[in-house]
């Protein structure tokens, strides 16, 4: 069995697929690029799938899975400028998942909009379904990073052996039910990295052992202790708390994440 396919249109299709691609993985990788760029990435990508297509080697599916790969990761070193195998592979992934999900928009849309036009359309059809599943996409991706943006909140704790505040972002976790066994406070977490910046605050003598439960570990022991006081930005003014009680645990906050604290939301009531 063959089939006939026109590269032009090939091209077309595929350069505004990854167009819509580059422009959902920035969204959520936070990267920005000019139009120039995203223009360029996926021209450059079109290209080589088209490439790719037309060698006579494998079958067509297996030339595009192999070929998938190198094209997204040349693709997001072009567009957002990202250097190093491992980045750009992460990258990728991303990239493939937002495809994933464009792709099952497409083919959705498409079914309907094949019954109401009778089978005709032909690429404008496919170029109208990328559109609309496109737009949705960015629409419930802005309201997801709006409600986590609503979710953060900047912590103001001064460091004595620094004799300076440093300002932590942190995120308000309403599924944080973590509390100190004794005195039932609420208990915020911190990663490792911004605890060694605050060691000075850390006082043994105000060491606390918190119990908690996690996804993959039924049973576990925190370590914790007590700040004499911190300041948390709310609402264009400051909520001072003292005593409060922090729990050290990289888990759940990685290096990469915006915020380097999980804030307990007993700390927000009046």
């Amino acid at each position: 069995m063959y089939y006939k396919l026109y590269i032009d249109s090939v091209f077309i299709l595929q350069m505004t697929t990854d167009l819509y691609l580059l422009s959902l993985a920035g969204q959520i990788m936070r990267r920005t690029a000019t139009r120039r760029r995203l223009w360029l990435g996926a021209a450059v990508g079109a290209g080589m799938s088209c490439v790719c297509l037309m060698l006579p080697v494998f079958t067509v599916g297996a030339r595009l899975l192999f070929s998938s790969l190198p094209v997204s990761m040349c693709m997001m070193c072009l567009t957002y400028q990202i250097h190093g195998v491992r980045s750009l592979f992460r990258a990728s992934i991303l990239m493939a998942a937002a495809g994933f999900f464009l792709g099952g928009g497409m083919i959705g849309i498409l079914n309907r909009l094949r019954v109401v036009m009778k089978g005709g359309g032909g690429l404008f059809l496919t170029l109208s379904a990328g559109v609309l599943t496109y737009l949705l996409m960015r629409a419930v991706l802005r309201r997801l990073f709006r409600r986590r943006e609503d979710n953060l909140r900047t912590v103001r704790v001064y460091v004595p052996a620094l004799r300076q505040e440093i300002r932590i972002s942190a995120l308000v976790d309403t599924g944080n039910h973590l509390t100190d066994p004794i005195s039932g406070a609420p208990v915020s977490v911190i990663s490792g990295k911004i605890a060694r910046c605050m060691a000075s605050c850390l006082a043994q003598e105000k060491f606390h052992a918190v119990p908690y439960r996690s996804v993959g570990k039924q049973n576990g022991i925190l370590s914790a202790y007590e700040l004499p006081e911190l300041f948390i930005e709310e609402a264009g003014g400051l909520l001072k708390r003292e005593h409060v009680i922090v729990a050290v645990c990289d888990t759940g906050i990685s290096k990469d994440s915006e915020y380097q604290m999980i804030l307990h939301p007993g700390l927000l009531e009046n």
